[in-house]
This record gives structure tokens, C-alpha cells and sequence, in this order.
């Protein structure tokens, strides 16, 4: 009985050493960035399954109502496997983002 539990023991702590860690840190696979007075664009993907794209953009500049427009998307791998998308947009509206797993709900005026 003392070898099974031993044995039943050393397997579970075998398994629990074989998995990987949730914290496991991730390598960069393509980093390109592109930063320019009237604006900017860089994109990120590393080896855990994220990706990240984005560009910004000057508008108004040098007026009262200069402002950055943002747009852009990024991409994860959940706990379940999926993978999810964000697609999004941030201006002077505020920061919109879309994607098939969010709720699609109106703001009132």
C-alpha cells in the first residue's frame, strides 16, 4: 500500500512538473514600429499566440481640436482555446472597441 501511494504521488507531482507554466514568458516573433512626427504604426506577435497592430494618426495639427486617431486590432488565446480578435478605434469619440465575443449594446445619447 506504501508503494502505491508513493507511486500515485510521484506520478501527480511528474504531471504537475510536466505542464506548462500559465506564467511562462513568451518570445517575441516580429516587432516592427514606425514612429513619424504626424503619427505612428508598430505590430507585435509573440510566440504565445498574441498579436498586435496599430497606427496612430495626427489630425488637426497645430488647431485647437488637434487630436490622435487611433486604430487598430489585437489577438489573444484564452483559457478555452480560442483565439479572440479586438478591432478598435479611439478618437475623440472615446475608445470603440469590436469583436464577435463582446456584447454589441447602444449607447443612448
Amino acid at each position: 500500500m506504501k508503494y502505491l501511494i508513493a507511486i500515485t504521488f510521484a506520478a501527480l507531482f511528474a504531471v504537475a512538473l510536466a505542464a506548462p507554466a500559465p506564467d511562462a514568458e513568451a518570445t517575441i516573433l516580429r516587432l516592427e514600429s514606425d514612429v513619424q512626427p504626424e503619427g505612428y504604426k508598430f505590430a507585435l506577435q509573440t510566440s504565445d499566440g498574441k498579436t498586435h497592430e496599430e497606427q496612430g494618426e495626427l489630425k488637426n495639427a497645430g488647431s485647437e481640436n488637434e487630436a490622435i486617431v487611433v486604430r487598430g486590432s489585437f489577438s489573444f488565446v484564452a483559457d478555452d482555446g480560442q483565439t479572440y480578435t479586438v478591432n478598435y478605434i479611439a478618437d475623440e469619440n472615446g475608445f470603440q472597441p469590436e469583436g464577435a465575443h463582446l456584447p454589441n449594446v447602444p449607447i443612448g445619447n
